[in-house]
């Protein structure tokens, strides 16, 4: 068996603060393969949202470690930890998380200039026409639907072709019609990647649909 793409190590997460500490996170340990597909799932304020921070080395563990590709991300230094995230890790988010002065393409293109890619214009308008926004390469976030900023997020995501995708609650801001759209296309550019794909959801249809349901209660794994 191949060596995991991710390792989440024996990860705690505490927060101090004048009433006490209080333990978000404890002892969560798994290990997902390279195209593997997992949702993390569980009541609101279980942890999942802080898990998958700290699996994208946005948020620190207390203890423990997650290791992305076999390289031990808290081993190294915020620059370090960034440039791995810019090489190998893209993130869609509930909020769409776009920069409101950039076009569509513009937005698509901005991770491929700064990882120095001399075709960022040709590689995100191919990734926008495959997500069926060809029409709407120079429209800004603001005149678009909640549908289309979701779909050139997922464009920027998979345009620089990462190792992992991660995913907090894609659809949370669509309705229902839309985010079905959104995950069908999701989980085929995941499939013609190769990509991993962790989601957190709190959609039971959209869980089952992973290949693994990691499931969080009261900051700890019941089910993985």
């Amino acid at each position: 068996m191949p060596d995991p793409i991710i390792a989440v190590e024996h990860v705690f997460k505490s927060v101090t603060d004048s009433t006490g500490t209080l333990d978000i996170l404890r002892d969560i340990d798994f290990a997902l393969q390279p195209r593997e597909t997992a949702a993390i799932v569980g009541a609101s304020g279980s942890g999942k949202s802080t898990l998958l921070s700290i699996i994208a080395g946005l948020d620190t563990p207390t203890r423990g470690t997650v290791r992305i590709d076999s390289q031990d991300m808290f081993a190294l230094d915020e620059d370090d930890r960034a440039a791995l995230r810019a090489q190998k890790i893209g993130f869609v988010f509930q909020s769409f998380q776009l920069l409101g002065n950039f076009t569509a393409l513009e937005n698509v293109m901005l991770p491929l200039e700064l990882a120095g890619r001399k075709d960022a214009r040709k590689a995100a308008t191919e990734m926008l026409e495959r997500v069926g926004l060809a029409q709407r390469l120079g429209h800004y976030p603001k005149v678009l639907s909640g549908g289309e900023q979701q779909r050139v997020a997922l464009a920027r995501a998979f345009v620089v072709q990462p190792s992992v995708l991660l995913a907090d609650e894609p659809t949370g801001s669509l309705d229902f019609a839309t985010g079905e759209k959104v995950m069908e296309l999701m989980f085929d550019l995941n499939r013609e990647q190769g990509t991993t794909l962790v989601l957190v959801t709190h959609d039971r249809a959209i869980a089952e649909r992973c290949e693994r349901r990691i499931t969080i209660e009261a900051g700890q794994v019941a089910v993985a």
